[in-house]
Parts: C-alpha cells; structure tokens; sequence
C-alpha cells in the first residue's frame, strides 16, 4: 500500500518502530484485500484535532479513537492520470489510544494498530451497526491482528 503517515498537530511525535508497524499493518491489509496498489493516508493527531473533526463531520461532539474517510464514497471528483487508487483517510487519537490501551491492558502498540485496522476495514466497506456486520468486522479485525502476529 501506499501509505503517507502525517501528525496534526506537526510537533506530535511517536517512536519509529510504531511508524514501521503502522507501514506494516497497511501492506498486510493491502496484500489480504487486494488493495496494495491504493494510496492511503493515516494522520495521528490528538483528541482535540479529532474532537473537531468528529464534530464537523458525524455532528458527534466529542472525542473519538479513530475516523475513517473512505474516498470511494465522497463525493470528490475522479483523480485521473495516476496509477493509484486512493482508498481514503484514517485518522487515530494518540491520546485517545493510550487511554484505551491501558483500560484494556495491552501496549500502546497494539492499539494503535487494532485502530489502524479497524479503520482501514472501514475504507474497504465493513461496518458494525448491525449485529451480523459487528460480528463480521470483528473477525476480520482478528483474522487481520493475527497475521500481523499482534496479540493482546
């Protein structure tokens, strides 16, 4: 996959093993669905980037852990004379993450990528309002972490 990793705020930083994984994660996504030609973008912000972004977009006024952009479904115009796909935009709370990973007692790693991965089944059409579709996306999140070789 052809992934651009961006942090808003600019002056967020993280370790380069976790950017390496986030690489990691989107090739083995793109490799399973058949979607390693696509272009994507993840940008890890802050909750009070995605708080924004929440708000102005899904009309929630909070923060979340992770937003997905799926650019098949926008209404953007058609991007012609390139030879990728653009796939769409994941976005993750780093703050939010590291809450999440100590509530549930596993690395900031895993949930930082369990994020990645659940927004990128987004980008490619899962969903999990429905009970049958939760149980659907649930196994594919593991089926995916499993690969990855990242466990809680």
């Amino acid at each position: 996959m052809n992934t651009a990793i961006s942090f808003e705020p600019e002056t967020l930083t993280v370790e380069e093993n976790l950017l390496e994984e986030i690489m990691r994660a989107a090739d083995v996504v793109g490799e399973i669905y058949g979607v390693e030609n696509c272009e994507l973008s993840i940008t890890l912000t802050d909750d009070e980037n995605i708080h924004a972004l929440n708000k102005k977009f899904r009309g929630i006024d909070r923060a979340t852990d992770v937003l997905s952009f799926a650019f098949r479904e926008s209404d953007e115009p058609e991007v012609i004379g390139t030879e990728f796909e653009i796939l769409g935009d994941v976005i993750i709370s780093l703050e939010r993450a590291k809450v999440q990973a100590e509530e549930f007692g596993h690395s900031f790693l895993r949930e930082i990528i369990f994020l990645e991965v659940h927004g990128l089944l987004h980008l490619l059409g899962y969903d999990h309002i429905a009970e049958d579709e939760r149980l659907e996306m649930e196994a594919e999140q593991k089926f995916i972490m499993g690969k990855l070789g990242i466990g809680r």
